[in-house]
């Protein structure tokens, strides 16, 4: 049972470093693209790292429950 645990624990934190890798690369990404004038792409690769990183985050903390955007 240990040896499950530690499994997904070790899968946890490599999903955690990729994650945090594509927000890193999404980032270096946004600068080139707005070096380059294109401002559009660079507001892109922004959002894909900033979602990279709330994912990454949302892994830290398995206890909390899941969160549901309601309509009202």
């Amino acid at each position: 049972m240990s040896n499950m645990m530690r499994d997904s624990q070790t899968m946890a934190q490599t999903k955690d470093e990729n994650l945090g890798y594509m927000s890193d690369m999404a980032l270096e990404l946004a600068q080139m693209a707005e070096d380059s004038g294109l401002a559009t792409l660079a507001y892109l690769f922004r959002m894909a790292a900033l979602e990279a990183s709330t994912a990454s985050s949302g892994l830290a903390e398995p206890d909390d429950p899941p969160r549901r955007m309601t309509s009202h």
